[in-house]
């Protein structure tokens, strides 16, 4: 496919309209958008005239879309724009939930989907800038992206395998195809008249880089949102992400914010101030918090962990309540490291962070073992350990990060509630009070399609525990073995009668730990490394 762009005049980078812009859009294009939840890195400006432009002309048609990290904010932004039947029609993403209009097109047959984790399709991006055909990784072997299960297919009119398995030294990898973008959207904050960009007032970089370099080593054409443009040459080499022979449009939009609403820049996100944290404010003691807490004690000192959106998100203000935040280092998939980590749909937007890498690195150091400790929250676990979080109650969701984590990480800790749907909990007296059960069963004899494999986890030696309000679960050998329930609660009323299967309870059984029922400090202690 051949592209007609503006030219340059005396180096300078063509700057449009949104509008005109997206006209260099030709049918069954391949694009390619970056940006997170909450506005993080969305080029917004761009998305809606896409969109606009489909709505009024019908034009262009039938994209290829892909898209690395779930945009969005679980609603009408993000992508869910595109969700036009006819606009788009293939999608490759590494989460869907952000942008539920486009996962509702999905759910309904009218676009082949697939879900790559999260880290996965980045490093495939990379691959495809590098004109690489793909990657070899042994992340996702034995979870729905395995060609043996469903192979990364989310529908019934899915049918291209894009996934193979292959056994080099007698060791078995999954090939994951690398599909070649040639349109990008990207955004910076500031560039200079020939393209070159920086990144003052963002969250994060994601993987901005190498998505302009894949399109661009392709023949793509990179359209650029940016805040404003400064002359040429004034911008910090130090500075620079994207360099400007990379960019072929420049789109400037004055009010682009940070985030979705709001001031345009917060620059405690943005790491160019601190926060005093010396005076935090204690989370209220609920389920939430309780499952935090527990949580909390499976860290150790000096250990690197990671955190996912969604319950399992409140260990670091847990931490910082008990002082020993700074005893460890927590990380999240899309660059932070350290500080606070920020919770809801703009997750990943922390204060106080240390450092920032790219996405793409960051995986890289996932993939590798590098993670002494996660902690990922879960939507189904059954019998054998098995964990589903990219599909439930027929949403589909989609991996995140999820199985890019999960995979290696030495200590793996599901965060949840055991049922869900209307759940209502009190603490009160060191004990738990059920006031409402939840409608829905989480533990579930048999998943139908697979996030995490408990059988690889223990192939490779992983500790995985299941960490619940009201009970503390551990997978071994023979499945799920119940450890700890919570003061208050009847193992057999509130446990086992709210599980499709019965766990196998150990013969050391107890109470979970009293401190954690109590609306005060708990006074922890971290544990050493080695303990």
């Amino acid at each position: 496919m051949k592209f007609s762009r503006p030219n340059r005049i005396d180096g300078r980078v063509p700057v449009l309209s949104a509008a005109d812009a997206v006209n260099y859009i030709p049918d069954e294009a391949t694009l390619c958008v970056l940006g997170a939840g909450g506005g993080i890195l969305e080029a917004t400006t761009l998305i809606n005239a896409l969109a606009e432009k489909y709505k009024n002309s019908q034009s262009p048609r039938y994209l290829a879309l892909i898209s690395p990290t779930g945009l969005g904010d679980r609603a009408d932004r993000g992508i869910s724009p595109l969700a036009q039947e006819g606009l788009v029609k293939w999608a490759l993403c590494g989460h869907w939930g952000q942008s539920p209009r486009i996962s509702d097109l999905a759910e309904q047959n009218k676009i082949a989907a697939y879900n790559y984790p999260q880290g996965v399709l980045t490093q495939t991006l990379r691959a495809s800038a590098a004109h690489q055909p793909g990657i070899l990784s042994d992340i996702g072997i034995g979870t729905f992206v395995d060609p043996r299960q469903q192979g990364g297919k989310l529908n019934e009119v899915t049918t291209e395998d894009l996934i193979k398995l292959v056994e080099i030294d007698n060791k078995e990898y999954l090939y994951y195809k690398a599909i070649a973008p040639n349109i990008a959207f990207i955004r910076a904050t500031t560039c200079d008249s020939e393209g070159y960009a920086t990144f003052e007032d963002e969250v994060m970089y994601l993987d901005a880089l190498v998505i302009a370099q894949a399109v661009h080593n392709n023949g793509g054409i990179v359209m650029m949102q940016v805040q404003k443009m400064v002359k040429k040459a004034t911008l910090h080499p130090k500075s620079v992400r994207i360099p400007g022979y990379l960019v072929d449009i420049v789109v400037i939009d004055p009010d682009q914010t940070q985030l979705y609403g709001g001031a345009p820049v917060n620059r405690f996100i943005s790491g160019d101030f601190v926060l005093d944290d010396s005076q935090q404010t204690a989370l209220p003691l609920n389920q939430r918090k309780l499952v935090a807490r527990r949580a909390l004690f499976e860290m150790r000192k000096g250990a690197v962990g990671n955190v996912g959106v969604g319950i399992a998100d409140g260990i670091g203000l847990v931490a910082r309540e008990e002082g020993c935040a700074d005893d460890f280092i927590l990380t999240v998939e899309t660059g932070p490291i350290g500080g606070i980590t920020s919770q809801g749909i703009a997750f990943g937007a922390n204060v106080n962070t240390r450092a920032i890498l790219d996405m793409t690195s960051q995986f890289d150091f996932y993939h590798g073992g590098g993670l002494d400790v996660c902690y990922l929250s879960f939507a189904e676990v059954d019998r054998h350990g098995n964990v589903g979080v990219h599909k439930f109650n027929g949403k589909i969701m989609g991996t995140g990060g999820f199985i890019d984590i999960s995979a290696t990480s030495k200590k793996i800790i599901f965060c949840g509630t055991l049922t869900a749907g209307s759940l209502k909990t009190e603490v009160a007296d060191g004990k738990l009070n059920i006031v409402q059960e939840g409608r829905v069963k989480k533990f579930v004899n048999e998943l139908p399609e697979v996030t995490f494999s408990g059988k690889i986890a223990l192939e490779r030696g992983l500790d995985v525990r299941y960490i619940t309000e009201r009970a503390v679960f551990t997978l071994k050998a023979d499945g799920l073995h119940l450890i700890e329930i919570a003061p208050g609660v009847s193992l057999q009323e509130d446990i086992l009668d709210k599980m499709d299967f019965t766990p196998i309870i150990s013969p050391d059984l107890k109470l979970m730990d009293e401190r954690l029922f109590i609306d005060a400090s708990m006074g922890f202690v971290l544990p050493d490394a080695a303990n």
